[in-house]
């Protein structure tokens, strides 16, 4: 869907935000890009739509040079959620996402029809939202809109540009949540920059960690957490964050139900070590949790994903 070939972007003191950037995005799939600041994730993420300019190499999208298309067609055709959200404050909602759709000439019961369908699929109702302007709303239900707006046009690709980083914990952590279950429905080609490595974990079909302007790894969640490429990645997984320090493996269990019983399956204790979970898990999809001397549940990758987001919370806390 989307390739990145030998793609460079230096600028005039010499200096490169993106270098030999090579990469296969896949049609239907949600690629997150993340990184520490300034290596480079949100210039390639504008390159696709051509806001930033490459300097080297070949993006394509359908195999076509993004360089052959018409601008204003493949801005058109790609959706674009931002974190400052940036709705046009003047305008009612039917009109802001009603932006595109009108570009590329709707008839106005098409584009009416549209709205309502995009307002009910964000979880907003259209009766309540339509006519309300952006500043009636939280930030929550305006990023919403952004996400709204972004599809009006069924656009193929939709790119966003940390869009949830602005938001409170549980107004993040809900549009997340929400965003995995439209694409199951959607099924857009995302691509979605975050420095937060529990969303890209949460998010992302892939992941491709950049350092510098260059790739570090590409891969899986399971990828990342299992077989790491270096301690570059260790280190930004948070798998080196107290590796040996024992944890509570009750956050990320499933506990057992009366009278279920185990076999031919790895066991842990309670408060094993994050090396030892993910030694295990790298080979086995499930393990069994003993405490007292007794299976009290189970544990999966999916569990480990929740333990391990837990020690992160812990550590920017601290």
């Amino acid at each position: 869907m989307i390739s990145f070939e030998n793609v460079s972007k230096k600028y005039k003191d010499g200096t490169y935000a993106v270098n030999e950037f090579n990469l296969h995005i896949n049609e239907g799939e949600l690629l997150v890009l993340i990184g520490p600041s300034g290596s480079g994730k949100t210039t390639t993420l504008k390159m696709i739509n051509r806001l930033i300019p490459l300097t080297e190499g070949t993006i394509k999208i359908s195999d076509i040079k993004i360089s052959d298309y018409d601008i204003h067609e493949l801005r058109w055709d790609i959706g674009y959620v931002l974190q400052q959200i940036a709705l046009f404050p003047h305008m009612t909602i039917e009109e802001n996402i009603a932006v595109v759709p009108e570009l590329k000439k709707w008839e106005s019961q098409k584009i009416n029809h549209r709205i309502d369908e995009l307002l009910h699929m964000v979880g907003l109702d259209p009766k309540t939202y339509r006519k309300r302007k952006p500043h009636e709303l939280s930030g929550g239900q305006q990023q919403r809109i952004g996400v709204a707006r972004a599809l009006a046009a069924n656009p193929p690709i939709i790119l966003m540009d940390e869009p949830f980083s602005a938001l409170d914990p549980i107004s993040r952590e809900k549009l997340q949540d929400d965003l995995i279950v439209l694409q199951k429905d959607i099924k857009k080609t995302i691509v979605f920059v975050t420095h937060d490595m529990k969303e890209a974990l949460k998010l992302g079909d892939r992941i491709c960690l950049m350092k510098e302007g260059r790739i570090v790894q590409t891969g899986t969640p399971d990828e990342f957490l299992y077989q790491p490429a270096n301690d570059f990645v260790r280190e930004f997984v948070g798998i080196d964050q107290g590796r040996e320090k024992r944890v509570s493996v009750r956050e990320g269990m499933i506990p057992l139900k009366a009278a279920e019983k185990l076999t031919n399956m790895p066991v842990i204790a309670t408060d094993a070590s994050m090396s030892e979970i993910a030694g295990l898990l790298s080979e086995h999809d499930e393990l069994a949790v003993k405490e007292m001397g007794e299976i009290v549940g189970t544990l999966n990758r999916q569990g480990f994903i929740r333990i391990l987001s837990s020690q992160m919370e812990g550590k920017l806390n601290e």
